[in-house]
């Protein structure tokens, strides 16, 4: 076993000095990725079946998806829970058509979170859905048939090196009084201190490399070998990953040559294709990518948490889709199904909202990128190439501007035509000392974010 393992990392060095250098150009990887601009993540698994609560006590910040680690809860109590999972109105199908009807271009999901539990079936460990759960089924085939159906590209979330079920798994240090009402926390604290994380012995029966070889290897490869094409691999929390372990993790990409990474294999010697700053958008001044993702929750939580009910409305969601399109990044906008397969009804509502917007004015949003303008104070600006001597300008309002009029530099330029997208009437405007002065149209108030378009032509 011992030459075995010299022989994989010896391989996984000759790909690259930092990791596996893909056959595939990268901008022919990147290119429908960098048109999406908008896509679903789902944080699905047994944490659904807690809902935020433990014993009677009731999560007081931080994500639901945390509910092991942050209460301690006991690796045989939560495997126990777990088998009464089933998850009956479970509809993949559904699911797809509901991201599609948004205007999202592509779907993350947990494949395997933090907490070691597997929605596919898995040689690597009995950790999984099909050997642990009533339901007995793998959650990720009939995804990605409808994926496949639809056109709509899947990407694989994996926990590569945090683990809290899986015997050898890391464990990130939150402490257990840390958002939680728990009578045990003092002690339980006093326990992960010397202990690196864990909270319980049967975690500590196998190394980190071991569960590097016999859980996360195997299960990165089962991933990229069932279930057909693979579009993102989403790393997460590399807590205690070693080189070693992120060189036989990725060179598992030669299975999928034409997949895109993030940047949490292991910093920062993995930087991957994109950068992934979370639940923050990044000002102009903290770009340094080409290639970057903000993820996003739509009230306070990834998992499904039946307390939680502090939605972002849809005019907030489409303000910040705006915003990242407008810097050139993509939106990654999370739901939280519930343990019985269904999707909160007010995650449902907001995507509807969303994607009645997207139906007029995605157009703003799709294949953009940052425009060589200011950001406006009221609103922001995209811009599409059309070819070598036109491009658009998207004008996405969010409030009334100032004289209600909007003024823009512009030189040298011929303006083709200025309309809405939503095609009710058209702009008016002129060109005075360089600059073009727009009329805009009616205002309808904060909660309707018009977008005007401009053809221009060099």
């Amino acid at each position: 076993m011992k030459f075995v393992r010299i022989f994989i990392l010896m391989g996984s060095i000759l790909f690259s000095k930092a990791g596996f250098s893909q056959t595939i150009n990268k901008d022919a990887r990147m290119q429908w990725w960098r048109e999406a601009r908008f896509g679903l993540f789902i944080h699905w698994g047994v944490y659904s079946q807690w809902a935020g609560v433990y014993n009677g006590h009731p999560q007081l910040k931080g994500g639901a998806e945390w509910i092991m680690n942050r209460s301690k809860i006991p690796v045989a109590e939560y495997r126990e829970k777990a088998k009464s999972f089933n998850p009956i109105h479970y509809n993949p199908d559904a699911w797809v058509k509901m991201a599609r009807d948004a205007g999202m271009k592509y779907i993350i999901i947990t494949a395997k979170h933090h907490d070691g539990f597997a929605l596919f079936n898995s040689n690597a460990s009995d950790w999984n859905v099909v050997a642990a759960t009533q339901y007995g089924k793998d959650l990720l085939k009939p995804l990605a048939k409808a994926c496949k159906k639809y056109g709509m590209p899947l990407g694989f979330y994996y926990s590569q090196a945090q683990d809290w079920t899986n015997p050898g798994g890391a464990v990130s240090r939150k402490v257990a009084s840390d958002g939680w009402l728990n009578p045990d926390s003092a002690k339980i604290d006093e326990y992960t201190k010397n202990h690196n994380g864990h909270w319980d012995p049967i975690q500590e029966t196998r190394s980190f490399q071991d569960y590097i070889h016999e859980v996360a290897v195997p299960q990165v490869k089962e991933l990229l070998s069932n279930y057909g094409k693979v579009a993102v691999l989403w790393w997460d929390t590399p807590t205690n990953m070693t080189k070693e372990a992120a060189l036989e993790l990725q060179s598992l990409l030669s299975i999928q040559p034409h997949i895109i990474t993030n940047d949490r294999l292991k910093k920062p010697d993995f930087p991957g294709d994109t950068k992934t700053p979370e639940q923050k958008i990044p000002g102009l001044h903290e770009i340094d990518t080409t290639d970057w993702e903000t993820c996003m929750t739509m009230n306070g939580t990834w998992g499904f948490r039946a307390a939680d009910t502090n939605w972002k409305s849809p005019a907030m969601l489409i303000r910040n889709l705006c915003d990242i399109a407008s810097k050139g990044g993509n939106y990654l906008l999370n739901v939280g199904p519930m343990a019985d397969g269904n999707i909160p009804e007010a995650s449902i509502r907001i995507l509807a909202e969303i994607g009645k917007w997207m139906k007029v004015n995605g157009e703003s949003i799709y294949g953009t990128h940052q425009a060589s303008l200011a950001q406006p104070e009221w609103g922001r600006i995209t811009e599409k190439i059309i070819n070598k001597q036109r491009f658009n300008w998207y004008l996405q309002l969010f409030k009334k501007p100032m004289d209600s009029q909007i003024k823009l530099p512009f030189a040298g330029m011929k303006v083709l035509s200025a309309s809405t997208l939503d095609k009710i009437e058209k702009i008016t405007y002129k060109i005075v000392d360089g600059e073009i002065l727009l009329d805009i149209p009616k205002f309808y108030g904060m909660e309707e974010i018009r977008v005007l378009k401009i053809c221009i032509e060099k």
